[in-house]
């Protein structure tokens, strides 16, 4: 079952196509307003880092993306009820269901990870982590589960949706989802392996969506759970070792990010096959 599309255009209507130069150009740009507008920053705060003005431009461009989207849903998709159409304007009681249910999950993953991470000997358990690292996994639940699942579940698979069919949409979202992010700083093997498992990723969190009826709710629990709490683990409570391979709990050392290695990529697999079982195909309207 996939995300509901009968809320666009007029009822019996096709939903309009919108064109790809469109689809390719919207976010950049946003991007690039964003960027521009963040530079005087630097000059009314001397004491800013560059990767703080820098943070301060991805805020305003996600601005920009909230003002904008209704807007572009009204008239590239024929859209008349746009936040419900990404998935953001659910039930109350379905929307909270839906991203605990993901952050349960994420917990269940992020558990799996630790007990093979510990049994392997690559890591210790050190202590508890501190309020202000907890307040930093929140931060990183809302802000970036939110935000990367608004872009790339709900206003990027829409758009590839509705040009694509939603086989094809599920399948080039996660690819490009994986292909912005930095999988490129690492070298050889190590960037290979992140990158295929932000596409395992992307795909589980499609698939997480379409298994909530169209929610974005789920895929926002589920992302920001597996982000916050590997944060919140790796802040104060779990020590990989520098030596640990990377081929087992990912590239990055002490700092690894685990869904580059064999246990990210495990779990992740685990994760689509049984999403594959329970959503069946993806796209079409809810029957």
């Amino acid at each position: 079952m996939g995300p509901p599309t009968a809320a666009c255009g007029p009822a019996g209507a096709r939903p309009a196509t919108p064109h790809w130069l469109g689809t390719l150009l919207y976010v950049p740009l946003l991007y690039g307003l964003g960027w521009l507008a963040s530079r005087p920053l630097g000059l009314l705060f001397p004491g800013w880092r560059p990767d703080q003005v820098d943070l301060a431009g991805a805020g305003l461009a996600l601005l920009l993306l909230l003002l904008s989207l209704p807007w572009r849903l009204r008239r590239a998709w024929g859209c008349s009820t746009p936040w419900s159409r990404l998935g953001v304007r659910v039930k109350p009681l379905a929307g909270v269901v839906a991203f605990l249910g993901g952050v349960g999950m994420a917990a269940l993953l992020l558990l799996l990870l630790v007990v093979v991470v510990m049994l392997s000997g690559q890591g210790r358990w050190t202590a508890v982590a501190g309020v202000p690292q907890l307040l930093n996994a929140l931060a990183l639940v809302l802000g970036v589960g939110f935000a990367e699942e608004l872009l790339f579940r709900g206003w990027l698979w829409g758009e590839l949706e509705l040009q694509l069919g939603a086989r094809r949409a599920d399948a080039l979202q996660a690819a490009l989802f994986a292909l912005v992010h930095p999988w490129y700083r690492l070298a050889g093997l190590e960037a290979i392996g992140l990158l295929v498992g932000l596409g395992l990723l992307g795909l589980v969190l499609a698939r997480q969506r379409h298994r909530d009826g169209g929610s974005l709710w789920g895929p926002v629990g589920l992302h920001g759970g597996l982000v916050g709490g590997w944060f919140a683990l790796q802040s104060g409570a779990l020590q990989v070792s520098a030596t640990a391979p990377a081929w087992l709990v990912g590239p990055g050392g002490e700092a690894a990010n685990p869904i580059g290695g064999a246990i990210g990529w495990l779990t992740l697999g685990l994760l689509l096959a049984c999403r594959q079982d329970r959503s069946g195909p993806a796209g079409g309207p809810p029957g």
